[in-house]
């Protein structure tokens, strides 16, 4: 049986205007393509690039340009890389980001311009509320979401303790708020390091092992969260300390882990081994043609596709019934990899988040849903 939790939020929404329509849709996607945290982008457009060919590269029968843009992990350059899409690109929707804080900044740009905005993975909590637009959706989850899911099921576990660390931007601070809200027991410390630079987390973990805390909970994506876990490890926490975490853990970080995560549960809105029809051929096809297996990032992108096509659709092509759009995409009819999926009226998905446990089988590792 798996382990499912049901999380929303809600808040107002206000009308779109109407824009020109085009021959062709014009799509600019706004991600992270070099640096250390490229994994994460590359996965993405991956994933949007599997997703335009199962759709035979059209959308409500118009052929779809993408204009991929580096974000470069940093805020300044996502809001410019916005402007230019918006401003010069003339695109009809942006998609993509996985930063909390390059998303806050560009956000201002598409709202402006009346351009919708799904964001595939980064959900700063200000989107569920005073930043809630007509035209900004999400097809992954508010950052508070999955923490909280964690914390229930570290209730369920009987945790009495525990110590928060994660990263010092708007996602970190959500992350570590997501699991004080819905955490019975005590919080014995709180670290924020510095993003996304601090890479040795050994103050952090001395701190984490003094504070008698019986357990650990942290929040570090990509690079940071392969050199946390390795640091746990290695510090020998790992035997005396439960690690309990969220987004540290993933298809792309896991490969690096390997031995060091398992035993250590993470919650997620999405496994690959969920059984619903348009997952499985989702995960057939990517590691098919990419060699690889696809990670919640990819999976988040992958509905994105699912959702601006099914809205497109919707009006027949016409871009310029920008309500009509709306309405459709408030709807979600589209077939999501998750199965189960609907939005809140805020554009942020009521979905289901499950335990998944690391396994070992023969050489390889692999993310599974718990039993």
């Amino acid at each position: 049986m798996r382990t499912a939790f049901w999380l929303a939020g809600a808040t107002a929404l206000a009308l779109a205007a109407p824009a020109m329509a085009g021959d062709s849709i014009k799509i600019g996607f706004v991600s992270t393509f070099s640096g250390p945290t490229a994994v994460i982008g590359n996965d993405m457009r991956n994933s949007f690039e599997l997703a335009l060919d199962h759709m035979g590269r059209k959308m409500g029968g118009k052929p779809v340009e993408v204009i991929y843009e580096d974000d470069g992990q940093k805020p300044d350059i996502g809001k410019q890389k916005t402007e230019k899409l918006v401003q010069s690109d003339k695109v009809d929707f942006i998609a993509g980001y996985i930063w909390s804080n390059v998303l806050l900044a560009s956000l201002k740009t598409a709202i402006d311009s009346q351009t919708f905005l799904i964001s595939a993975n980064a959900g700063p909590s200000q989107l569920a509320g005073e930043l809630c637009s007509p035209y900004v959706f999400s097809t992954s989850w508010q950052n508070d979401q999955t923490p909280q899911a964690m914390g229930l099921y570290m209730n369920q576990k009987g945790v009495k303790s525990v110590f928060l660390i994660g990263p010092n931007y708007a996602a970190g601070k959500d992350m570590l708020a997501g699991v004080k809200s819905t955490f019975k027991g005590e919080v014995k410390g709180e670290e924020y390091t510095v993003w996304p630079s601090q890479l040795d987390f050994s103050a952090e973990l001395s701190k984490a092992r003094a504070s008698g805390a019986e357990s650990i909970f942290v929040f570090y994506p990509g690079a940071a969260g392969v050199q946390f876990l390795n640091q746990y490890v290695q510090a020998g926490i790992k035997q005396q300390i439960p690690l309990y975490t969220a987004f540290t853990i993933d298809e792309l970080s896991l490969p690096l882990q390997k031995e060091n995560a398992l035993g250590v549960p993470g919650a997620q809105e999405w496994v690959n081994d969920l059984p619903n029809e348009a997952n499985k051929k989702f995960v057939a096809d990517y590691k098919t043609k990419y060699k690889s297996s696809p990670s919640f990032y990819g999976a988040q992108t992958y509905d994105a596709v699912a959702l601006l096509d099914d809205a497109v659709k919707a009006v027949h092509g016409d871009l310029s019934k920008k309500d009509e759009m709306r309405r459709q995409v408030e709807k979600a009819a589209f077939k999501s990899v998750r199965g189960n999926f609907k939005f809140g009226p805020n554009h942020i998905p009521i979905q289901n988040f499950y335990l998944q446990d690391v396994v070992k089988e023969g050489d390889d590792f692999r993310l599974k849903t718990a039993p």
